[in-house]
């Protein structure tokens, strides 16, 4: 067993163990709630004997007041209850990445487009796919960040930085799955409300009387003056009841104002608060990495007292204004101090002092929800490593054991490419089956993992900044009135735009023209090749046609000649699935449709 599946294990024993000491807790103090009850009836009914109206009503109050203390802590423990099972479920989903390349977050299917220079053919996005098997982002936010950088490669500055607070973080597994665990409620949400949620905060306040405003300040205390007033002139009582008519009157006529806030943040209370306690763990950590810094610096741009406890204060703001909503003491805090437009105020003017930080420090934790996606390959697959990046003059894409990361280690196999600060064409020949396919992908998404800064499935790799650019799976639409050949010319004529318009393009061509016969093939197949010449361009052409390898006697210094061959035992063909340098002379075309029954003449 890895070091990683170990660690997991031991989370998860850990995170059980607290779990269960929770639930012991939520029992407890449920008891204790049903104890209060009863006994709080029991108190009251003893009180009435007395026939001291201030002796029931301190009773009830009292009463209420620890049933209140008994549901706040219950709620602790549930929320903590809540962690763990987070925590429990976040080392699950490691282990069964490892195991089987499964994963509970977000698989990326939003971005899948056929169109682009390299995303369908390189499996980025969609079930099973690179997105799939590192996503470890809850939000949406973060979602979009990741996937912002799997779809453009970046600068090298910004991948070395990047490198940089991935490796940090991924010495730091504890803190990630910490993290993960209190996003983890996030990760169930079909809907945006975090935009929802600054688009409200950042809204402007609508004009309120300030008489209204000072009213409210001083309502609750004027109610309980006449409480206390009334224990003793039970005349007062009559004046308690016109301020409660009073105060509903006025909740009524303002509910307009109330709704709106509770419609856009009435379940954003647990959101916020786990939020919070996300903000938390980034200002608490020590960060060393120069990327890690700067996010925790932005996150607490402005704030004195931190982003954490701003959102920490509208939680429990917005957790106040929900508390009108219970039965019973709802009614009794609307009518006593005008419970819900007393929250509004205040969430109106947290909103003018904090509402303009909150979503900047959403895209830090985007960020970082980014950032240890990436590291996780580094802790779960030790075989990854960092590529170094080029600021070679020519093209440099060189890799030693580079295997797919998306193949099993148990069944991956690796490979060495060496291209150093040069401009060629590769073509490889091979048989069907031999691995031609695989490799360019291979290549193409390492690449593009170097490019967004992350670790990558080989030994060692050194490649420059470029935009790769893939031709392997096209196909027809019928929705597109698109048959395959015209799709091939879309996508040689968009390869031609994007070797204009950028500095760098590494093209990945599996088998150009397949839509048309053999002889146009080769002619076209040959034309574009030099037409790519022409253009300096580099990359990969893998092809069946031998005569596509002959081309490297007419352009020696352009073009090398690479192969996968098989070997042929009998009736059995042995895939090695290894690259050689020079022709292919093995084929199994023949050998594969004498197996279905079909004998093709000598």
């Amino acid at each position: 067993m890895s070091e990683a599946l170990k660690y997991y294990h031991e989370q998860i024993g850990l995170a059980e163990q607290q779990v269960k000491r929770a639930a012991r807790m939520i029992n407890t103090y449920s008891f204790l709630r049903l104890g209060a009850i009863v006994l709080g009836f029991l108190l009251l009914y003893q009180s009435l004997r007395f026939e001291l109206v201030w002796l029931t009503e301190l009773v009830f109050f009292l009463v209420v007041i620890i049933f209140g203390w008994l549901v706040s802590r219950q709620s602790s423990h549930e929320k903590e209850r809540q962690f763990f099972e987070n925590l429990r479920a976040v080392n699950e989903n490691e282990i069964a990445s490892i195991g089987s390349y499964k994963n509970m977050y977000h698989d990326g299917s939003d971005w899948q487009d056929d169109h682009h220079v390299y995303t369908a053919d390189l499996d980025i996005f969609g079930r099973g796919s690179l997105f799939h098997l590192v996503n470890r982002c809850s939000t949406m936010i973060g979602n979009a960040k990741l996937a912002d950088w799997l779809l453009h490669p970046s600068e090298t500055p910004i991948i070395r930085l990047r490198q940089e607070g991935i490796r940090e973080i991924s010495l730091k597994a504890e803190w990630k799955a910490q993290f993960q665990a209190r996003l983890l409620p996030e990760n169930t949400r079909s809907d945006d409300h975090i935009s929802r949620l600054t688009h409200y905060l950042s809204a402007g306040t609508p004009p309120i009387s300030a008489a209204l405003k000072y009213y409210v300040q001083i309502a609750g205390w004027i109610f309980i003056a006449l409480v206390i007033s009334s224990l003793m002139v039970p005349q007062v009582w009559i004046a308690v009841i016109v301020l409660a008519v009073v105060n509903l009157f006025i909740i009524q006529k303002t509910s307009n104002l109330t709704e709106r806030s509770e419609q856009l943040i009435f379940k954003a209370g647990i959101t916020l608060s786990s939020f919070a306690d996300s903000f938390r763990l980034i200002e608490n950590e020590k960060w060393q990495s120069v990327l890690c810094r700067e996010y925790g610096d932005r996150l607490n741009q402005g704030s004195k007292s931190g982003i954490s406890a701003q959102i920490k204060q509208l939680s429990t703001l917005v957790n106040r204004m929900n508390l009108g909503s219970v039965p019973l003491i709802g009614f009794i805090l609307k009518v006593s101090m005008l419970w819900n437009l007393r929250q509004y105020f205040a969430i109106e003017a947290w909103k003018q002092k904090n509402g303009h930080h909150i979503e900047a420090a959403f895209v830090v934790v985007a960020d970082f929800e980014a950032l240890l996606s990436l590291a996780g390959l580094l802790i779960n697959h030790p075989e990854y490593h960092f590529p170094k990046i080029a600021d070679d003059q020519h093209y440099t894409l060189a890799a030693t054991d580079i295997g797919h990361p998306l193949i099993p280690v148990s069944t991956r196999v690796l490979n060495d490419y060496s291209l150093q600060n040069e401009l060629k064409i590769d073509v490889i020949t091979g048989s069907n089956m031999a691995g031609k396919s695989t490799f360019l992908r291979t290549l193409g998404i390492n690449t593009v993992l170097a490019l967004s800064g992350a670790p990558v499935c080989a030994a060692s790799m050194r490649l420059c900044p470029m935009m790769v650019f893939s031709y392997m799976r096209i196909r027809d639409s019928l929705n597109e009135n698109t048959s395959t050949f015209k799709a091939e010319l879309d996508r040689l004529a968009l390869l031609l735009q994007v070797l204009k318009k950028e500095e760098k393009v590494y093209f990945l061509i599996d088998e150009m023209l397949r839509g048309t016969n053999s002889v146009d093939k080769y002619r076209g197949s040959k034309a574009v090749i030099e037409k790519l010449i022409a253009e300096k361009g580099v990359g990969i052409v893998a092809t069946h046609d031998l005569q596509i390898a002959h081309l490297a006697n007419e352009y020696p210094d352009y073009i090398r000649n690479f192969y996968f061959d098989i070997r042929v035992q009998g009736q059995q063909m042995q895939f090695d699935y290894k690259l050689k340098r020079g022709e292919c002379t093995t084929f199994n075309a023949t050998l594969l449709l004498k197996q279905l029954g079909i004998e093709i003449p000598d």
